[in-house]
């Protein structure tokens, strides 16, 4: 077992939006132990050696050569991180979990598959299924030998999950729950023995089951022709009088929604750290076109716009693996308290991945918006040759758009983001109310914005507490003009949202840059000061708007021109040469020819 991060902290779901988080408590790349870096050694070697020369047979839907790698996988314990050691698996930490997603992803429809296998196609029987079902299919999922599959989407019910048509009536015998319906868009679906199945049973209670490949009356459709990830398997999936036997209803009837949700939420943060490793990858591939490229007599990478570009992608993949790693630290954290032995150890694992759903569904939108952004660029360096098959950024142009699709929309999860905040404070279980009233007195009382804060990134952590104050400023108002009709103003929510995923984007950074100039000085630190400067530079122009939209929304008159003026203030702060600064690190990445921070 990999050992357990070691941090001094509980920090609560949420809780970053009312204070700042000490350093000791925050999880970064640099804490990996040991056995984390060769983890990391072991996948990228996995990754290089097996998976990238197979890339074309994998494009090309040869279904056993992704069976095989996820077969040799196993092998390594890639593909069985989070299945408990007593079921053939390697009972991992979180953040080992992370890594491989990670490090793995250097082949998108392979990284879709397996990350479908060992995460939503695996989990629901590792956390709700009973000790019967998880030794009779976690010891072949762990080794590969069987492969897992989720369907929950249909159709006319794919990001409104509970309408599903499907349904399960048990039969006459009781021996049996018998099922009719269909799901679509299921990963894994053409070459998967297992199946996590989503149905109403009697047409009502939402449950879930689970469904071997050779059962009567179920079946797979056409492969789907596809925009990206073609070499991941795409069908749906046919249930026509489908006879499942009773011992394999998953969890409780009619409870199937918390299998489903939960799982997500696993899927989430793990989709955030295998962005990360996506943009790591094309990344190296555009810097290496842009040095051989000529124009004029010059590499591509001696021009500043070009330079631009390959920093704006350093400064993405930085912000990405901080703001991952922070989440997953924060995760284990709070799981390092439970007896994995425990007969309700895997509730407890459960509701404390919960706790962060909100930064969770950060680290999936603000993942997979950056990773396009960062193959939208690596199109334009290649130029021409960019819209070329045979070069690599058409095809990671193409699989990086399904991020934004897959494990709820980036829609739904901002939706998630602001409604679960709201809910928590609602509960008690968070204190955001009463930050929203002091910071309302204190905006009443004069323009004193607080006392400065001192120390190291002074100026960077000043403009992230006044996104923050800016953030509660906005949810205030939106809160007292609409009260609990506010989940009905998606809008108003979205800009909510963008604001907080904004502030865990820069705050993440900001940790990590102050981390590393403590424990390790200033020539450590200068790369990761300047990428936290740059980023929170664009970061507070974004953060500024959409408080200008929710506030404009929510007000007029008098009391909107009065939240202008106080907003104002919040954003008043004298801006970093990013142009500068951007040159440092653009040059330093081309020298290096990847990815760096020292």
């Amino acid at each position: 077992m990999a050992t357990a991060v070691e941090v001094s902290k509980h920090i609560p779901g949420g809780g970053f939006l009312l204070e700042e988080q000490p350093l000791d408590s925050v999880f970064t790349v640099e804490d990996f132990t040991d056995e984390h870096k060769q983890i990391a050694k072991t996948t990228e070697e996995f990754a290089v050696n097996e998976i990238v020369p197979m890339a074309e047979r994998i494009e090309h839907k040869e279904w056993q050569v992704s069976r095989d790698l996820l077969k040799k996988a196993s092998e390594l314990g890639l593909s069985s991180v989070d299945i408990p050691e007593e079921y053939g698996g390697m009972g991992m930490d979180k953040v080992t979990s992370c890594i491989i997603a990670d490090r793995i992803a250097v082949n998108g429809s392979f990284s879709v598959t397996w990350g479908s296998h060992v995460g939503i196609g695996t989990l629901p029987i590792v956390y709700f299924g009973t000790q019967e079902q998880k030794a009779k299919y976690l010891p072949k999922l762990a080794k590969g030998e069987w492969v897992g599959a989720y369907a929950l989407s249909e159709s006319t019910s794919a990001s409104d999950a509970m309408n599903a048509r499907t349904k399960a009536v048990l039969s006459l015998d009781g021996k049996h729950y018998i099922l009719n319906g269909e799901k679509m868009w299921i990963t894994n679906a053409n070459f998967a023995d297992l199946y996590i199945v989503f149905a109403k049973v009697d047409g009502e209670k939402f449950s879930a089951f689970i469904v071997e490949r050779t059962f009567p009356g179920f079946s797979v459709g056409a492969e789907e022709k596809k925009l990206g990830i073609r070499g991941s398997s795409t069908a749906p999936l046919i249930m026509n009088d489908c006879k499942v036997p009773v011992e394999n209803l998953l969890g409780e009837i009619g409870k199937g929604h918390i299998i489903a949700f939960n799982t997500l939420n696993i899927g989430r943060f793990k989709l955030g750290a295998g962005v990360v490793g996506g943009c790591r990858n094309t990344m190296a591939k555009a810097i290496a076109y842009a040095k051989d490229r000529k124009a004029w007599n010059k590499s591509l990478t001696d021009f500043g716009m070009i330079k631009e570009k390959i920093a704006d992608m350093a400064i993405g993949t930085y912000v990405g693996e901080s703001l991952s790693y922070r989440t997953v630290g924060m995760i284990e954290t709070a799981l390092s308290s439970i007896d994995k032995k425990a007969a309700n150890a895997s509730d407890l694992i459960r509701k404390g991945i919960e706790e962060y759903a909100v930064e969770c569904s950060i680290a999936k939108v603000w993942g997979s918006e950056m990773i396009d952004r960062v193959v939208d660029e690596t199109v334009q360096i290649f130029g021409g040759y960019g819209f070329v098959e045979e070069y690599p950024a058409e095809r990671a142009f193409r699989d990086a758009r399904v991020n934004r699709i897959f494990e709820g929309t980036n829609e739904i999860n901002r939706m998630i983001i602001t409604g679960w905040l709201m809910k928590r404070a609602m509960k008690g279980q968070l204190a955001l109310m009463p930050a929203i009233k002091k910071l309302m007195d204190e905006v009443l009382a004069g323009p004193s914005m607080g006392d400065p804060i001192e120390g190291d990134l002074a100026a960077e952590r000043t403009m992230i507490a006044n996104a923050k104050k800016a953030g509660l400023l906005a949810a205030g108002v939106a809160t007292q003009k609409y009260m609990m009709a506010l989940e009905e103003q998606q809008e108003v929510l979205g800009a909510l949202a963008d604001i907080i995923i904004e502030v865990f984007a820069m705050e993440s950074a900001c940790l990590r840059a102050q981390k590393i100039l403590c424990n390790q000085g200033e020539a450590a630190a200068k790369l990761p000061i300047l990428m936290t400067r740059a980023y929170i530079m664009k970061a507070m122009e974004k953060v500024e708007g959409c408080a200008r939209k929710s506030l404009a929304a929510c007000s007029e008159g008098d009391d909107l021109r009065m939240q202008m003026v106080i907003l104002r203030r919040m954003f008043k702060y004298e801006p970093f040469n990013v142009v500068a600064d951007k040159r440092v690190i653009a040059d330093r990445t081309i020298e290096a020819g990847k990815y760096v921070i020292v």
